[in-house]
């Protein structure tokens, strides 16, 4: 606290502030003090305890507010048991006399309700202290409770049950005095107080035993009286009560009792809850008046209370309980559904299958884990053929004294809609788990609920169809089979109409249940259901008493055979719009003529036809909406025509055809709605004549909850009711709103089998849907009728509900104020106008009236309309001029009603027009609204004027901050005086001070004095209503506190929020679990450890708190919270706070923590079974070594023993399939997240030693959990978690697969869990696997072989074998008698095998090739190696010997795969070119479900056909598979061609490369952007591969044109590509491209001379580009292409290349290019110099100079050198046509490389400009290097260079001198100092081997002058004696070089040798003593080595051996 830093109340601070602030000032010190005491010594405490007692009694006389007196009541308790606890029964009698107090004036009933608070806190806290105090206490607060109003009785409610609880036993002589007053406070008139009351009978009943025994049947007769007329949080405190009664009684057994006493004491508690469903609290006397009167007067509340209390009870006794006895609850409760006073009339009979329902849901859903939902399943399904069979016998009997009647037939619906609904609901939550159901002979499900569809009851058969559904939806494999089994049924009872009806609405529910299955079902079965319905359309005129059924069952049928989608539907979709044509007339005429003739029972069967005609269409629209072409709807105006003219001409038959006259208009509208009204404008005169008459002629009362809520705002709900609100009891809550007319069932539309959904459909009846539609379809089509109608239509609505009073006028005025809300809001959606002026004033008078109506619904409707119609007409004058209106409405009105509704209009008006923007009206708005917020005397006007205040703080955005300080204050201040007993107002202060946090945003961070106040408050009001017992309210605090952490996080004390939010995280409201996840998911993104922290925290605190959850960890309860929760926003939001908790923790310090989490909830299921593989090396991955000695290591992986073993002592228990696949998600996250974090997660030996030192944990070391979670998952029974389970599987090989074993080096760390891995996968290749799992499975295999984990050959074959096995199956083929799924599924396994193989063979391919190359060293021992390894066939050609035997099949199946594809990417308008009947793996129904597999599945294909091709060389091999029983080979592939003659070997070869090169370039042209690279790739080595073999680069280099689209695929490629790796192989393939063109140029020249001896001629012949056209074209020139390409990638890399890009780029020098730059590069100028051999004469002078001028500036030297004598030695340069315009070029280019030592920006180094100038010399002609000036700047150039410093240019330079020149130099420039370092020496060598060389190359008359320049060289570098010795060892080196050439070149030239010797005396002494001092060197080494070898030869081995070897 800011202003209080000690116990004591600073007073003197506390009076200077206002009397306002003083109470917010009280109450922060109250909380402070709170906070403060128990952390506080107990010395101090007791030191201040005497002036804190009168602080607090001073505030407490002073009427305290209610927040203050239960945190001042608090704060003296904890006092004083902390204290002295001695004066504590003096403050007792303090509080008793001000409780006996007689003074009744305002201010004293505050202070009397803090001293009934005290007392209760007192005595909670101090507990048997007090005992003595207890019975004055209790007589004072009896008495009081006779005299007290609501406020009283509630608080001394609240303290009632704090007292019992700090007594306990020891009050137990005044139990019966509390249960007594109590008891009648159950039925007191305020809601709150009946809520208190039963949380006080709930902590009585801890030690009154009475209350569970003796009084047990009175207590649950004033429950049931308590909710009649309860709100919902009565309910669900009143059902807790009961419940946890009738627990307690069922337990109070003694334990000698047999099972039959506890059978009997269950009937009892059962028989009390159903007596108060049938007849609630009413008594006797009650009961008997509704029996005879044949009515039912228990209200919804009673028995939606006592559902609730079925559910407490059930989960108060547990699942345990549940499991032992679910038999003898299900037959109670089928009992009450059955109940003749349960299903007195529909309405009644939806209740209470809505109520058992839930019951059951709520129990068996939530309570029983996976093993006892299947053991619950099987009990229904045997209460269900129990049923059947007595309602078969009833039917059958023909003794009429025996015979059951129809009433209890049809009583018998009830039971089994209620089986059968939650029968599917229970399956479809098992999933494939529940498979072992269907396979279970004993029960019988599937035969047993097949049986029900003959029931003689509509809605029976209808439960048994979704229940179908729902097997369907869980085991997709079973879709089919149940399909021919009811088609069959149905055909063979053709003639019964329940058969029809049953069997068809069975059929039409599995073909709708294909919508939520990917798999689908083959198409044959559409075609059969389309089939059946047209012949049951056909022939139900054959028989007058099955019309009806037949119909209906047909067009059920057909609209269930729509929901397929558009894929199946355009097949059919002409037989279907035949049939929609015959069923309505030709024309109006037509139907004239029909309405003359035909009787009731005709027009029944015609309604129903079109009802379902329509239905068909709705469906079409719904489902296919892209099939719905202009064409499509001109073909469906005439029926559409038709319809909408019979609507008014229902009229003459009557109520006979009413029922289906309501459902014909329905149809009708729902179509109409969904078609835009311009379509059937023409045709919509009837339909504005009718549709105000439907709309006011309406009698029936309809339930508003189904009207309005769709068009009301969905912040505004909450204002009309907690009804509106989410909550766990909504399924029932939903029914106290609904209509007389019945509620939702499935019998009221049975076209709802076809909607999409997993719950079971409940539609309402059929006026309550017509109401609600044509109120939707009234706002679509009145914008389209003339402006005079429109008016005329609202005045007359007007005027109706001027007329009418009472009961229907507000049934009529809802009707037409939601027409016209439903009309604005679709106007404003479409920003469409409302027409002229005179249609504002009804509109406005209608929206008026409907806002001072007493249904708050209604007037939430009228605000939002009042919006919307400001939002249409779009005049500010008019929204002021309404804004006006209801200011002065609210001055005059006086009813709560119209002073809520005018309120909420002020807020609500500006909603759609940007917002209020007038300081002066947000100033008015603010007055009016303050006022009316402050009116205590109407809670009701409080709440809306306070929610109107939050709308008017939301829209004014950055103008409201001047009135947030008033605002804030006032907030509070109604906070702390609003009572609470009325939690609404709270909810609505709630949300306003949540729009103020908003408004005021990042402002909140200030430090300044008034933002410190501000945030004070808001702290301050979020912990008032944290303390409400208000669940509402409280989710609303927390969310304030979430929005404030949001915008100020340092100023939310996280230490005590999260202790808050764990507390509610287990709650049992809704709204309150959602606030507190919704607020931990924001939490966790910044503070995720500090969240945990706090948590553990707790746990540590208090170890027995109730919440046992977080035992686990917050981690582990958000793990149970997700398996437990149903609702989906919440489950998302559990996940998403797991994820970030995860992110914020997994890589670092919690990583084990996380793993085991995540492998505690995937073993924790029913039956937990962890299974153990004993691994062949001995080393046991999954468990220790000990347990595993048993197993025999000899044996076979496969083969192994599998044991199982119970895992009990894991923290979770019964977890479903969905939570176990959400943790097998979050491990593949953390291997995801391990990969950017530290590189130790994926190195073994960095591992163990960082864990040494930093103790931190890595992922490598839980590779052994890793696999065994990834084992559980892929071996399970759910679908979902196996596909899980082998994706985290694959994720694990492909990350940890090239990870060494540090322990075994040459192994890799995955080794040791090969048998895992084989063992996971095994059961996804057994043939009732489903094939998305095989796919999968297929996926993981070709990883697992590819990794080469795995290097013998033995344990390879295991995982290969099943690749085999998947092989066989695809040959196998669509012909399989026994498919189970759509085609596209086949396709998809099919694809998923062949790609599978693609890429093992493709890694065999590579091993092969690896292996190769690492043996071709000559190396003996590598050449051992290589024959030691090759015996076992390990490694890659193992691999590949294995994938050859199946090589034969595989290459055909590729190819028929590859063409499919190519067929498939067709664009739309070649889609004529498709094969018929589809093509190898697809077909012609499903191309567009199975384009997506191939196109996933078709680049590894490509690769592995592309090596296959490049292995048989193009050379065509006759053998075929012998066991190929599928057409895998296409048949423009195969051996005959399309007009019947064998095709040549050539063209099939053709057509192969054609396919393939096409396949390419369509992919390469357009790659998506989601396509990956190694897509790209693919696709780039298959034409590398192809590109290798002769034959098909000789057809490429023969097509030009072929040539070029490559290379201009390639260029683009290379602009939108920056991956290295991709560039690197387009140029590589633009290599092999020229090559192919060099070859293909190269061999028509050979030709050319054979042909006509031109090797006799002196010129050749011309070939190449340009020969024809003089140049290059572009667009149709290869070198263009190829040179454009090579710049691109020049440029690119070194702009300065580019005369318009040089200069741009300062930093892109040569030299900044990284490695894989200069592979580039040099790639790029290795392609450059190819190119001038592939041009004609003319088309090679225009290439030369880009690769000349190229070559010197790059950085890769020797490519580039390399390039540029390519281009300089071309055979063209002798040609005559381009001889000199290419010498021309090469001048130009040598010129250029001169200048490069004068510009000084030359970045290559100086040998590398000689080297490129040396090749000029060299290769170049001399009529380019002897022109001058350039033959002069040579020889300057390389006497610059040998006068550099730099010894390598030197040495450099002179060999290059050399080498170019033979006698240019003078001799001087050769001599040089004596060398002083290597480098220096290096140079002189090379300058004496270039003389050397120079003298070889000279003419013998310039031999001699060379030779007398050598030798005075070689001299003069000779030492004398002394010299030599302190000589440096260059010059020594050098001294012996000379000396060794000079006795060289004597000899050789000894006339040159003696004359110089003769005329030098110098020379020639020097020489001598050179030599001499050489000869006694020689000497000297001769005689130390002599000595040493005789004595060698004379000793004698110390060893003698005695065997001789030899």
């Amino acid at each position: 606290m800011e202003r209080a830093h000690s116990l004591l109340l600073d007073e003197e601070a506390c009076n200077q502030v206002g009397k306002h602030q003083k109470a917010e000032f009280i109450l922060e010190w109250l909380n402070h003090l709170k906070r403060l005491l128990p952390v506080t010594d107990r010395v101090d405490i007791r030191q201040n305890q005497r002036c804190l007692v009168d602080q607090l009694w001073e505030i407490l006389i002073n009427s305290p507010s209610g927040p203050t007196r239960w945190l001042l009541a608090h704060c003296l308790a904890v006092l004083y048991r902390l204290g002295d606890p001695i004066p504590s029964n003096l403050m007792v009698e303090r509080c008793n006399d001000i409780i006996r107090s007689k003074d009744d004036s305002p201010s004293a009933l505050p202070t009397r309700l803090a001293a009934i608070a005290c007392l209760g806190t007192l005595y909670e806290q101090l507990g048997r202290m007090l005992i003595g105090c207890f019975k004055d206490t209790l007589v004072c607060l009896l008495k009081a409770m006779k005299s007290a109003e609501s406020q009283g009785r509630y608080e001394i409610m609240l303290s009632m049950e704090r007292i019992l609880r700090g007594l306990g036993v020891s009050a137990v002589s005044c139990h019966r005095d509390i249960y007594k007053v109590v008891r009648a406070c159950l039925t007191d008139r305020s809601m709150a107080v009946r809520c208190a009351a039963a949380k006080v009978l709930l902590e009585l009943q801890r030690e009154a035993a009475f209350l569970w025994t003796s009084e047990l049947e009175n207590v649950a007769t004033v429950c049931f009286r308590a909710f009649e007329g309860s709100n919902y949080n009565v309910r669900v405190s009143v059902s807790k009560l009961l419940g946890i009664l009738l627990a307690a009684a069922l337990n109070y057994q003694p334990s000698t009792l047999a099972f039959t006493c506890i059978q009997g004491s269950l009937e009892e508690v059962m028989e009390l809850l159903s007596g108060g469903f049938l007849r609630g609290g009413g008594g006797f006397l009650r009961a008997s008046g509704d029996m005879l009167k044949g009515t039912s007067s228990v209200s919804k509340d009673v028995r939606i209370g006592v559902t609730q209390a079925y559910v407490v009870f059930v989960s108060t006794l547990g699942s345990s309980w549940l499991e032992a006895n679910f038999p003898a609850f299900l037959s109670l409760l089928m009992e009450l559904a059955s109940h003749v006073r349960a299903t007195q009339t529909p309405a009644d009979a939806a209740v209470t299958r809505r109520c058992v329902s839930f019951i059951l849901r709520s129990t068996l859903g939530s309570l029983l884990g996976e093993k006892a939902q299947i053991n619950a399943v099987k009990q229904l399904c045997l209460a269900v053929a129990t049923q059947k069979r007595a309602v078969d016998a009833a039917l059958t009997d023909r003794n009429v004294e025996t015979k059951v009647s129809s009433a209890d037939v049809s009583a018998s619906q009830h039971m089994l809609v209620c089986c059968l609904l939650e029968m599917g609901a229970l399956v479809q939550g098992l999933g494939s788990s529940a498979a072992p159901l269907l396979t279970d002979t004993t029960t019988a499900l599937l035969d047993t609920v097949i049986s029900v569809l003959l029931h003689p009851a509509t809605l029976a058969r209808l439960a048994a169809a979704w229940c179908l559904r729902c097997v369907a939806m869980a085991m997709p494999s079973h879709c089919s089979l149940l399909l021919d089994c009811c088609v069959e049924r149905l055909v063979a009872l053709k003639s019964s109409p329940d058969a029809v009806a049953g069997y068809g609405a069975a059929i039409a529910a599995l073909v709708a249940a294909v919508q939520h299955c990917p798999l689908g079902i083959p198409h044959t079965k559409d075609k059969m259901v389309l089939d059946l319905a047209e012949d049951l359309l056909r022939s139900a005129s054959q028989n007058s008493q099955i019309s009806l059924q037949r119909t209906q069952a047909g067009w059920l049928l057909i609209s269930s055979l729509i929901t397929l989608g558009p894929a199946v539907v355009e097949h059919h979709l002409p037989r279907l719009l035949l049939l929609w044509r015959c069923v309505f007339p030709a024309s109006l005429r037509e139907q004239e003529m029909e309405l003359r003739r035909g009787d009731y029972f005709t027009w029944q069967v015609t309604l129903e036809g079109r009802s379902g005609a329509l239905s068909a269409m709705k469906n079409l629209l719904q489902h296919c909406r892209e099939l719905v072409t202009d064409e499509v709807i001109s073909r469906l105006l005439t029926p559409l025509t038709c319809a909408v003219a019979l609507l008014t001409k229902l009229v003459s038959y009557g109520n006979s055809v009413k029922s289906w006259s309501i459902v014909y208009r329905l149809r009708v509208y729902e179509l109409l709605a969904l078609l835009h009204p311009q379509t059937y404008q023409g045709n919509a005169s009837p339909l504005i004549l009718w549709l105000p008459a439907e709309l006011t002629g309406a009698s029936l009362q309809l339930p508003l909850l189904s009207l309005l809520p769709p068009l009301c705002h969905c912040d505004d709900l909450p204002l009309a009711g907690p009804a509106l609100h989410d909550t766990d009891h909504r399924y029932i809550e939903e029914q106290l709103h609904s209509s007389s007319v019945g509620g939702g069932s499935l019998d009221n539309d049975p076209f709802s089998l076809c909607e999409r959904g997993y719950e079971a459909p409940a539609p309402l009846p059929s006026p309550v849907a017509l109401a609600t539609t044509s109120i939707h379809l009234f706002g679509a089509v009145f914008p389209h009728i003339i402006s005079a109608q429109r008016v005329k239509i609202l005045e007359q609505f007007v005027e109706t509900v001027n007329q009418l009073k009472g009961q229907r006028q507000q049934t009529i005025q809802t009707h037409l104020c939601a027409a016209l809300c439903s009309l604005l809001k679709h106007q404003g959606s479409n920003r469409g106008s409302l027409g002229p002026e005179e249609i504002r004033p009804p509109a406005l008078s209608l929206l008026l009236g409907a806002l001072e109506s007493t249904s708050p619904l209604l007037r939430c409707l009228a605000a939002e309309g009042l919006a919307r119609l400001v939002q249409v007409v779009g005049d500010p004058g008019f929204t002021v001029s309404i804004s006006l209106l209801c200011f002065d409405r609210l001055k005059t009105a006086r009813d709560a009603a119209s002073r809520s509704g005018y309120a909420l209009a002020l807020g609500a008006l500006y909603r759609y027009t940007g917002g209020i923007s007038s300081p002066q009206h947000l100033s008015t708005c603010l007055g009016v609204l303050f006022t009316l917020s402050q009116d205590s005397t109407s809670p009701e006007v409080q709440t809306w004027s306070l929610y109107s205040l939050s709308l008017v703080v939301d829209l004014s955005g950055g103008l409201y901050r001047t009135h947030a300080e008033p605002s804030f204050t006032l907030v509070l201040r109604l906070l702390l005086s609003t009572p609470p007993t009325h939690p609404e107002v709270h909810y609505s202060l709630g949300r306003c001070l949540h729009c103020l946090i908003t408004c005021l945003g990042p402002d909140l961070q200030g430090n300044g004095a008034a933002v410190s106040g501000l945030r004070s408050s808001c702290l301050v009001a979020c912990g008032v209503m944290q303390d409400s017992p208000d669940c509402l309210v409280q989710a609303r605090a927390i969310s304030c506190l979430q929005q404030l952490h949001m915008f100020s996080p340092p100023h939310v004390n996280l230490t005590s929020l999260v202790p808050a939010l764990c507390a509610n995280l287990c709650s049992s409201f809704l709204c309150l679990r959602r606030a507190v996840v919704a607020c931990l998911r924001q939490l966790v993104q910044r503070e995720a450890l500090e969240v945990s922290e706090h948590a553990i925290a707790l746990v540590k605190e208090l170890p027995r708190r109730d919440n046992t959850q977080l035992e686990v960890g917050l981690e582990g309860a958000l793990f149970i919270l997700l398996d437990q929760e149903s609702d989906f926003s919440l489950r998302k939001d559990i996940q998403e706070t797991l994820v970030h908790m995860m992110a914020a923790s997994a890589t670092s310090s919690k990583l084990a923590h996380w793993l085991k989490l995540c492998k505690d909830v995937l073993s924790a299921t029913t039956a937990s079974v962890t299974l153990k593989i004993c691994v062949k090396d001995g080393r046991a991955p999954l468990e220790s070594k000990q347990e595993d000695e048993d197993a025999d290591p000899g044996k076979d992986d496969d083969s192994s023993a599998f044991r199982a073993r119970s895992e009990s002592g894991g923290p979770f228990t019964a977890l479903r399939s969905a939570t176990r696949c959400f943790a097998m998600e979050c491990v593949c996250r953390i291997i995801a997240q391990c990969e950017t974090a530290d590189p130790a997660h994926f190195d073994m030996p960095l591992a163990q030693e960082r864990r040494l030192h930093d103790s931190t944990d890595f992922l490598v070391l839980h590779l052994g959990d890793l696999v065994r979670m990834a084992f559980m998952a892929s071996t399970d029974h759910s679908d979902e978690l196996r596909l899980a389970g082998l994706q985290t599987l694959l994720v694990i090989i492909r990350q940890f697969s090239a990870i060494p074993e540090p322990e075994f080096p040459g192994h890799v760390i995955l080794e040791q869990y090969q048998a895992n891995v084989g063992a996971a996968l095994r059961p996804a290749f057994t043939a009732d696997a489903p094939p998305d799992i095989t796919a999968k499975a297929c996926q993981v295999c070709s990883a697992w072989i590819a990794s080469g984990v795995v290097s013998d050959l033995r344990d390879l074959r295991r995982v290969h074998q099943l690749l085999v096995s998947s092989l066989a199956k695809v040959q196998s083929g669509r012909e399989a008698s026994s498919q189970l799924y759509n085609e596209a599924a086949a396709a998809m396994e099919t694809l998923a095998v062949l790609k599978a193989w693609a890429e093992v063979y493709i890694v065999a391919v590579q091993r092969s090739k690896q292996k190769e190359s690492s043996h071709r060293p000559a190396d003996p021992s590598v050449s051992s190696l290589a024959s030691d390894s090759s015996g076992s066939e390990s490694g890659g050609a193992g691999l590949l010997k294995l994938v050859q035997s199946e090589l034969s099949t595989l290459s055909r199946l590729w190819l028929a795969a590859l063409q499919d594809y190519a067929l498939l990417t067709l664009p739309q308008e070649y889609s004529s070119q498709l094969p018929a009947t589809g093509g190898s793996f697809y077909t012609a129904e499903t191309v567009s479900q199975a384009r997506r597999h191939y196109t996933s599945s078709w680049a590894p294909i490509l690769h592995a056909t592309s090596l296959w091709l490049h292995s048989t060389g193009f050379v065509m091999s006759d053998e075929a598979p012998a066991n190929l029983s599928r057409p895998a080979t296409p048949t423009s592939m195969g051996n005959r061609s399309s007009v019947g003659g064998a095709k040549s070997p050539e063209d099939i070869n053709t057509d192969r490369l054609h396919l393939i090169l096409g396949i390419s370039v369509e992919f390469l042209c357009s790659p998506h952007s989601e396509d990956q690279m190694e897509t790209i790739t693919s696709c780039l080595r298959a034409l590398q591969v192809l590109l290798e073999v002769s034959w098909p680069r000789a057809k490429i280099g023969n097509d030009q044109a072929l040539s070029v689209e490559l290379l201009s695929v390639l260029h683009r490629l290379m602009v939108t590509r920056e991956s290295v790796s991709v560039q690197l192989a387009v140029l590589d393939l633009l290599q092999r491209i020229v090559a192919a063109a060099h070859e293909h140029i190269r061999e028509k020249r050979h030709s050319a001379e054979v042909d006509d001896g031109a090797a006799e001629k002196e010129t050749l012949p011309e070939f190449g580009e340009g020969r024809d056209t003089g140049g290059l074209v572009p667009g149709h020139s290869l070198v263009f292409g190829a040179l454009e390409l090579c710049l691109c990638v020049l440029v690119r890399k070194i702009p300065q290349l580019s005369p318009k890009l040089a200069g741009t780029s300062p930093g892109g020098s040569a030299w900044t290019l990284t490695d894989s730059d200069c592979r580039l590069v040099a790639s790029a100028l290795c392609v450059l110099s190819e190119l001038p051999s592939i041009c004609s004469p003319e088309g090679e002078s225009a290439s030369a100079v880009e690769s000349a001028g190229g070559a010197c500036l790059s950085v890769v030297i020797q490519a580039a050198i390399q390039a540029l004598k390519s281009v300089l030695t071309s055979p063209m340069s002798r040609q005559e046509k381009c001889r000199g315009s290419w010498n021309l070029l090469l001048q130009s280019a040598l010129n250029t490389l001169l200048t490069f030592w004068d510009s000084g920006t030359c970045v290559v180094d100086k040998v590398s400009l000689l080297t490129a100038l040396t090749v000029f010399l060299l290769s170049a002609g001399p009529d380019v290097c002897t022109i001058e000036p350039l033959h002069k700047l040579c020889l300057q150039r390389f006497t610059t260079s040998i006068d550099s410093k730099d010894p390598l240019v030197i040495s450099d330079s002179i060999v290059q001198v050399i080498s170019a020149y033979i006698c240019l130099l003078p001799p001087q420039k050769v001599e040089r100092s004596r060398p002083q370092t290597p480098q220096e020496l290096l140079g002189v060598l090379e300058g004496i081997r270039a003389m050397e060389a120079l003298i070889q190359a000279a003419d013998e008359s310039q031999c001699p002058q060379l030779v007398a320049v050598l030798l005075p060289l070689l001299i003069s570098f000779l030492l004398d004696e002394n010299a030599l010795s302190s000589a440096p060892l260059p010059s020594r080196s050098l001294h012996d070089s000379a000396l060794k050439d000079l006795m060289r070149f004597g000899p050789q030239h000894p006339a040159v040798f003696r004359s110089l010797i003769t005329t030098s005396p110098h020379l020639k002494s020097r020489l001598q003593a050179a030599i001499k001092g050489n000869q006694e060197s020689l000497n000297i080494k001769a005689s130390s080595a002599n000595p040493a070898a005789h004595s060698t030869g004379k000793s004698s081995p110390s060893i003698t051996l005695k065997t001789k070897f030899l």
